[in-house]
């Protein structure tokens, strides 16, 4: 195996300016910048689902046994669900737009506070509800695997979707098989372009029909094992290309051996190796896989560019505590193609697969502060 790091509570409104300059400034990079034009949509990338506070454990030698207490080493609290992908995006320089309920709790409180004033996302679609309790995970990271345990109220009546969809260059929703959301086929009629991901068919159908939406899907990315299921093939790269009946791009994450995908409209197919690090916690690292992929795909990029800073984003982000405060801005994405090409064994071949980034990233990048991670407890400022 190579060595670490090588290559293998204020609502901000719905202002576009005020979002724009504050994710910016700590995104600091803009990969759209050259595309935009007077006209375009105020959001690059609308998102909605249920915002979790997410409570990680980490440094435990196995999994908790039963009748003992185990002392975790670590421990990080942050946003999670949706929470992950929206702030993956929004650190990669996209103007994020998020719809979902929060709790009128401190866990609400704390979870809106690091979304909109954190992170630069756009809550106008959000909404606090009184009385309701956040739904809370607690996920306990051992063995390069986590186990998680939720806990939620009855959600609100009312879907946090808005009828219409902001206006957005892109969306990305996580499909349920057997249930249309009508928000999709909504955004896809306005232009927006859907990405989606899958969750596990508890039903044990994988009857690709029950992914109705995906009819109004650019790019599906499921990983391994659901896209096999889904189309009864063996193979992951089988799967892909047999998952193109139905969608432009089917992109199949790989796990430790990385991510295969296929352009049905070019004929590109892309394969990237998985990148060697020392895992903290794997909590989000599918959600910010996908924020890269979308990121590279509105950019313009080439198949193999956009699997390639999926799969850089997500390997960097295991390295941290929790999911959404985990994603890796361009700071740490300049830091690590910085520190790979020091490395004198490195692979000059594995090192050209990255050299996309060589003009995107400045050779001095240095944020104007370090970027919010999970800690502890949440009962500390902002500014401790």
């Amino acid at each position: 195996m190579m060595p670490s790091h090588a290559i293998a509570g204020e609502e901000t409104g719905g202002d576009p300016e005020h979002l724009t300059r504050t994710a910016r400034h700590q995104a600091q990079i803009d990969p759209l910048a050259a595309l935009r034009a007077p006209g375009d949509p105020p959001w690059d990338v609308y998102l909605t689902g249920t915002v979790f506070l997410d409570i990680v454990f980490t440094g435990l030698d196995t999994a908790p046994v039963r009748g003992t207490e185990s002392w975790a080493r670590g421990m990080g609290s942050s946003p999670g669900g949706v929470a992950n992908m929206a702030a993956a995006l929004a650190r990669l320089g996209l103007r994020t737009s998020l719809a979902a309920a929060f709790g009128d709790d401190h866990y609400g409180e704390y979870c809106w506070d690091a979304l909109a004033r954190g992170e630069g996302i756009d809550l106008t679609p959000s909404r606090t509800v009184p009385g309701w309790h956040s739904p809370v995970t607690v996920s306990m990271a051992y063995e390069g695997e986590r186990t998680m345990i939720s806990h939620g109220h009855e959600p609100p009546p009312e879907e946090p979707a808005p009828d219409c969809p902001p206006p957005a260059r892109a969306a990305v929703a996580s499909l349920t098989p057997g249930r249309r959301a009508p928000w999709i086929a909504q955004a896809a009629r306005e232009g927006t372009r859907i990405f989606a991901d899958v969750g596990w068919d508890d039903t044990g159908a994988w009857d690709l029909a029950g992914l109705a939406d995906l009819e109004h899907c650019e790019a599906f990315l499921p990983n391994a094992e659901e896209a096999m299921r889904y189309t009864g093939s063996t193979c992951p790269k089988a799967a892909a290309h047999a998952l193109t009946e139905h969608v432009p791009v089917a992109v199949v994450t790989l796990g430790a051996e990385g991510a295969y995908a296929v352009d049905r409209r070019t004929g590109e197919t892309a394969e990237v190796p998985a990148i060697a690090v020392e895992a903290l916690d794997p909590t989000g690292a599918g959600d910010v896989f996908v924020a890269g992929f979308v990121t590279g795909t509105l950019a313009g990029w080439p198949l193999a560019d956009r699997l390639a800073l999926a799969g850089l984003t997500a390997a960097l982000s295991v390295q941290e505590f929790g999911g959404s405060l985990s994603a890796p801005g361009w700071s740490e994405i300049g830091a690590w193609w910085r520190r790979v090409q020091s490395l004198e064994t490195q692979n000059p071949a594995a090192l050209r697969r990255y050299a996309f980034l060589d003009p995107l990233i400045p050779t001095h990048l240095d944020r104007p502060w370090p970027l919010r991670r999970a800690v502890p407890t949440i009962g500390f400022g902002r500014n401790t």
